[in-house]
């Protein structure tokens, strides 16, 4: 973590402090939204009824939705008051507590688990907000690529951490007779006790450097904000190349979205893996994507942003291509690691190039911004997924091939995107 990487008064044990936020919030998507209770909601919860599938998006897309309505001012407030680390502590318990009560979820408690899960997901999506919103306070411009690389290869080992832990409960569980309805609640139990252990060096190592805005009242706080955002959507032609780049991510990340929220019931659905199957290769495929992340973040800075992100996209089709036609667990194997390496890498580099293209005194509404992108995205994708597979009568091949459309349309407004003229336009405007 060489000193020329950092912003100037930034320690390396700082931006370890920042990157140990992506391990510790990974689990929470691994465990919950990827690989187990997702599979479980639809097999176990929901019994497999023929809405299953539609009702989990439908419980994700309501936190998405809350997300949206409120990202641009949460971030747009925690910059009027420096108070971006206080916000992140307040949304990592909303997550942890909400995570650990998913545990007293039993068969036929679908009300029960959508709720809980709604907002599980709205803090963690919050969080994941406003941690992004620090990366532009601790890398050099010319390295904020790499750093998020860091952040996000270390986040997927984390993954791997929570994602272990609850196989060797599984398989422990299950050599001791249990069923799914005995040991996935610990599993929530764990992914909340390993989140509230390893996101403590972030908020011992990472310091505010925001400094509080002036506000003529103080009262009107949220007014203030909900302005902010305002002014920025109504002057967003200034910002043109940002804005198309966030339209841009609305399409692949609702690609992503879907794989992040779905993989698990496909394989389940259309291969027949089991439980321990699936955390099997979950587990594999986050070695793949901490790779991913940290090689695209290494030469993302050196290639340019538009040709790695255009690079991964490229991958992304070809995953799609695989998994519709996969009649084998080989062949599926095959397109579950080429999406663990694009989306380690499609991750990171969507995130850097919102903080190199976001003016400097508004790191953290651009990254609301980003957040209102990416959960639009999550509403998008994985409703249309589940609305394809419902429609077909169950058809997850059919609803595979339409989430490649997405990525299609990603990569051909990606090529719009002019990244010196919107980093030029970035610092001009700070």
């Amino acid at each position: 973590m060489a000193s020329e990487n950092l912003a100037v008064d930034v320690h390396p044990r700082e931006v370890f402090g920042w990157a140990m936020y992506d391990f510790a919030n990974s689990g929470y998507t691994t465990v919950v939204i990827t690989a187990i209770f997702n599979a479980w909601f639809v097999s176990g919860v929901a019994a497999n009824a023929p809405w299953a599938t539609f009702a989990w998006t439908g419980a994700l897309a309501l936190s998405y939705a809350a997300i949206i309505l409120s990202a641009p001012l949460i971030g747009a407030w925690a910059d009027l008051h420096a108070a971006k680390k206080r916000v992140l502590a307040f949304t990592t318990t909303g997550c942890i507590l909400f995570t650990a009560a998913l545990a007293l979820i039993e068969p036929g408690d679908v009300a029960l688990a959508i709720t809980l899960v709604a907002l599980s997901n709205f803090f963690f999506g919050t969080g994941e907000n406003i941690i992004a919103a620090f990366l532009p306070e601790l890398a050099r411009g010319a390295a904020i690529g790499k750093i998020s690389g860091w952040g996000w290869s270390l986040g997927y080992l984390g993954g791997l951490v929570s994602l272990g832990a609850c196989l060797a409960w599984v398989g422990h569980a299950q050599t001791a007779g249990q069923t799914a309805a005995q040991f996935v609640p610990v599993t929530m139990l764990i992914t909340a006790g390993l989140f509230a252990l390893a996101s403590l060096p972030t908020f011992v190592l990472l310091k505010e450097r925001a400094v509080r805005l002036p506000c003529a009242d103080p009262s009107s706080t949220w007014r203030t904000s909900y302005a902010r955002v305002a002014e920025t959507i109504r002057h967003a032609s200034r910002y043109r190349d940002l804005r198309r780049f966030l339209i841009c991510m609305v399409f692949y990340q609702a690609g992503i979205q879907t794989v992040i929220a779905l993989a698990a019931i496909y394989a389940e659905q259309a291969l027949g893996f089991s439980t321990r199957d699936t955390i099997t290769l979950v587990l594999v495929v986050n070695i793949t994507a901490a790779a991913g992340a940290f090689a695209f973040g290494q030469w993302q800075d050196r290639l340019g942003h538009v040709l790695c992100i255009a690079m991964t996209l490229l991958g992304w089709i070809v995953m799609v291509l695989i998994a519709w036609q996969s009649e084998s667990r080989v062949s599926f194997w095959v397109a579950a690691n080429i999406a663990g390496v694009c989306l380690g890498s499609s991750q990171s580099a969507g995130r850097a190039l919102v903080g190199y293209l976001s003016p400097a005194d508004r790191h953290g509404e651009f990254f609301g911004l980003w957040g209102l992108a990416v959960k639009l995205s999550a509403i998008l994708g994985p409703l249309t997924y589940g609305a394809v597979s419902w429609a077909s009568g169950g058809n997850h091949r059919l609803a595979m091939l339409v989430t490649g459309v997405f990525f299609i349309v990603g990569l051909a407004l990606l090529f719009g995107v002019d990244v010196k003229r919107g980093r030029k336009i970035a610092v001009e405007t700070a």
